[in-house]
Order: C-alpha cells, then sequence, then structure tokens
C-alpha cells in the first residue's frame, strides 16, 4: 500500500502595506502657504500684464488690476505692426544665436585652460573672472561708444554681440569649469594615449561629459542677451536693426504712451522666452544644481 506524500506549496507573499500618508504637520502647511504666496508673487505680475493687454486705454487707466470687460486682442495686431516686431524678433533671434554660441566657444576655451591644464597663476584670472564679472556696465559705456564709433561697429549687430561675448563670458567661464573639474582624469589621460591633443581631449572628451553646463551657459548668455534693453538701445540706432527689447519706444506718443499696446508687445516678446524655458526647464535647472561652482 502506497503512502501518497503531497508536498506543501509555500504560501503567497503577504500583501506589503501600502504606503503610509504622510501627515500634514503645521509646519508642513506653513511651507505650502509660503510657496503658494511665491507662486502668486511670481505669476501675479504676469497675469496682471496679459489682462493689461486684452483693455482699452480708458479700462486700463479706470481698473489696472481687474480683469477686461471686453477683450481686445486686436491690440496684439497693433503692437505687433506698430512696433515691427517681427524684424525686432529676427534681430533678436541672430544676436541670441550668436551670442551663445560664442559665449560657449570663448567660456569653453577658458575652462578648458583653467580647469584641465596647468596654467601659472589660474587662480588669480579666476579672482579676476569674479571680480570683473562684478563690475557694472555703465562704468564703461562712454569709452566702449566712441572706441565703437572709431572702429565702425557703432549700430553694427555684430559690434553689439562682442560687447555681449565679453560680458557674458566671464561667468559662462566659472559656471563651464565647474563642470569640467568634475570630469575624470583618466578618460583624458587615455585619449592622450592614443595621440589626442588638447583641442581633440577638449572636443571629444570633455565637451560631451561636460555639456549640461554648455547648455545652461548658452541658455543664460542667450536668454539675457534677448532680454537686454541698455547696450542695444545705446549701439544700435537703425529700426531696421534693432532688437525686439528696444521695440517699446514705438508706443510712444508725444509724453504719453499706450500702455495697453506695451503690455500686448511685452506679452509677445516674453512668449518664446516661456515656450524655451517650458521645453528645456529640467536640463537648465538639473544644469545650474548639479554645477556647485567648484573650485
Amino acid at each position: 500500500m502506497s503512502v501518497l506524500v503531497q508536498r506543501a506549496q509555500p504560501a503567497a507573499p503577504a500583501a506589503a502595506p501600502p504606503p503610509a500618508r504622510k501627515r500634514l504637520t503645521p509646519g508642513r502647511y506653513a511651507v505650502y502657504v509660503v510657496l503658494l504666496l511665491l507662486a502668486i508673487f511670481a505669476i501675479g505680475p504676469m497675469l496682471i500684464f496679459g489682462f493689461n493687454a486684452l483693455k482699452t486705454q480708458s479700462e486700463l487707466a479706470g481698473d489696472p488690476l481687474g480683469l477686461p470687460a471686453n477683450p481686445q486682442w486686436g491690440n496684439f495686431v497693433d503692437a505687433w505692426q506698430q512696433a515691427n516686431m517681427g524684424v525686432g524678433l529676427r534681430n533678436s533671434v541672430l544676436i541670441v544665436a550668436a551670442t551663445a554660441l560664442g559665449v560657449c566657444v570663448i567660456a569653453g576655451c577658458a575652462a578648458y585652460a583653467l580647469g584641465r591644464l596647468r596654467v601659472p597663476g589660474s587662480n588669480f584670472f579666476i579672482i579676476y573672472l569674479l571680480v570683473t564679472s562684478a563690475l557694472p556696465i555703465q562704468l564703461f559705456l562712454v569709452p566702449l561708444f566712441f572706441m565703437w564709433t572709431n572702429l565702425g561697429l557703432y549700430d553694427n549687430l555684430f559690434g553689439l554681440v562682442i560687447i555681449y561675448w565679453a560680458i557674458y563670458s566671464p561667468f559662462a567661464t566659472l559656471l563651464i569649469r565647474s563642470f569640467m573639474v568634475g570630469v575624470p582624469r583618466e578618460y583624458e589621460e587615455a585619449a592622450r594615449l592614443d595621440g589626442a591633443g588638447s583641442i581633440r581631449v577638449l572636443t571629444k572628451v570633455i565637451m560631451p561629459l561636460a555639456w549640461p553646463g554648455f547648455l545652461t551657459a548658452a541658455l543664460v548668455a542667450g536668454l539675457s542677451a534677448y532680454n537686454e534693453f541698455l547696450l542695444a538701445v545705446t549701439f544700435i540706432q537703425s529700426s531696421d536693426k534693432m532688437p525686439v527689447s528696444t521695440s517699446f519706444f514705438s508706443f510712444q506718443a508725444g509724453y504719453t504712451r499706450d500702455y495697453t499696446l506695451v503690455s500686448a508687445g511685452g506679452m509677445i516678446m516674453v512668449i518664446p522666452v516661456l515656450v524655451l524655458f517650458l521645453l528645456l526647464q529640467r536640463r537648465f535647472i538639473d544644469g545650474y544644481s548639479s554645477s556647485g561652482m567648484t573650485g
């Protein structure tokens, strides 16, 4: 007589309990309230600006903080045509592209020399960049004006871009350098053993690993050049060469200004920046947070 032995099946593992929800403590409530207030502080002016772009002049004068009773979408068309914003945006795109590209090239080479090569006095140059980047551009405005006039660079987009290169390259150099010093030396040594020179090491080894720094530097320099007003209005006089940041002069009529068109033009100017930031916000924030500006 045979005995049937039945093996016991292992019991199914008990389902993991759902993660406990964090209790909203008074401190967490306070943090949420502060964040909400900061969000309102950041978004509120933009909303008011957008509402004012849809009002008539009389409505704006009577209730500058209220909602538009009858949205005037034609204000955007009038602002676009009166300020010739199509030409301004085209010029701004050229300026931004040239500024971002030039700053990345200049700052990339300088950052590689200061961060990867044994350059005598590199610490002095780093301090020099920190000091010069803190100086206001107004100190150099008058001598630059006469120098650019003598060199034939006045009322010239390339002349304006050269100034932007000089202004934004110091910060970009420090930013990109902070990424380059974090690249392991072994990669560079392996490339040099294969016969690569400094330029090849920079372009084939360092730049691919430090690309977040280059992207962040390009965004900072490009957006700064896009929003810059003082130098643009000083060194550019021809209406067909003016960037979009100077187009608001077109809304001046005598001693009065149509602020509904100013608001509409401002919204048109802001839209490309918002689209760019929404597309690249994660990379932009990651680039800033991971740089650390190490020494």
